[in-house]
């Protein structure tokens, strides 16, 4: 991929460790220059280590700068975009994967955990996105590139399949993956006139989550023993070719890597329709009538579940 995003600058949040890393690695392996936003906290967000975002930028090379605060907040933002405007010539490409876990069944949970986990997963998304995207408009306006039109403004989301299907005990990382979906809706529309693009995707690999989780049942000890096989390398490899050229006219859309299977989702629009001409629906009738979606109800189950397929790696 040398020299696909040459020129590029770019901001990768929780872009130390995991997918993250491998996301850094691959902008800058393309040539982009990357700021590294991650302040080296545990799993939960408690801690913070300094060096994490260090060493990482340090292995990388090519200019890419470590962040080392929470990103989870408006100054955080701005910080960001200032820096990377500054240090790496400009602000092209923005990936939010900052995430932590606080996982609990709703009926045991921390409202505190709740807020924690909405503030980290995504209202730091919108932050970044807020303070980025009149950089990324003043680059479609000056021509940012030289070329005809400004075609290097890039967003991705990374998202999750708790947040499309659900899974036991993650309301708040769900409702964050979930709203994080919407965000990305909204600013590609926001931003199209500008040539911008955003899109989300749903990553299956190996990470320090997969990792420390104790699977609860077989159903999730075989999950696990999937997802351990699975090299974030192939999510980053997605990442980029969202992020050059090549996907210009690609925007708005939801994505899944899974070893070397990419999956294009399918987003929530009606598939089913009774409407009553006559009169007002009374609780009876629309009881009757609703016999209609029977067959086409979503199952109730959760993404371990609907991907406990053997992955192509």
């Amino acid at each position: 991929m040398s020299g696909l995003l040459e020129g590029r600058g770019a901001i990768v949040t929780g872009g130390a460790r995991g997918i993250g890393l491998a996301i850094s690695k691959a902008l800058a392996e393309a040539g982009a220059k990357v700021l590294i936003a991650d302040h080296g906290g545990e799993i939960n967000g408690d801690g913070a280590d300094p060096t994490v975002a260090e060493k990482a930028a340090a292995g990388i090379g090519n200019g890419a700068v470590a962040f080392i605060g929470s990103v989870a907040s408006p100054s955080a933002a701005k910080t960001m975009v200032d820096r990377a405007v500054s240090e790496l010539g400009g602000l092209d490409i923005v990936v939010n994967n900052a995430a932590i876990l606080r996982d609990a069944f709703i009926f045991k949970g921390d409202p505190a955990d709740w807020e924690a986990v909405i503030r980290t997963n995504l209202s730091a998304a919108y932050y970044l996105l807020n303070a980025a995207s009149p950089v990324l408009r003043d680059n479609a306006k000056a021509k940012r590139g030289g070329g005809e039109s400004y075609d290097w403004g890039r967003i991705v989301n990374i998202v999750s399949t708790a947040g499309l299907y659900g899974n036991f005990g993650q309301s708040p990382y769900a409702s964050a993956k979930a709203g994080l979906v919407g965000l990305t809706r909204v600013v590609a529309m926001d931003l199209a006139r500008s040539g911008i693009t955003a899109n989300a995707l749903a990553p299956f690999a190996r990470t320090r989550v997969t990792d420390i989780i104790p699977p609860a049942n077989d159903a999730q000890a075989s999950y696990k023993e999937r997802a351990m096989k699975l090299d974030p390398a192939h999510v980053a490899t997605a990442v980029a070719w969202l992020c050059s050229p090549a996907a210009q006219d690609v925007s708005g859309q939801l994505f899944g890597v899974r070893g070397r299977e990419v999956f294009l989702f399918s987003q929530p629009r009606p598939i089913g329709r009774v409407v009553n001409e006559s009169a007002d629906w009374t609780p009876e009738t629309l009881a009757e009538a609703a016999g209609a979606f029977a067959g086409d109800y979503t199952p109730l189950e959760t993404d371990l579940e609907a991907f406990n397929t053997e992955p192509c790696v």
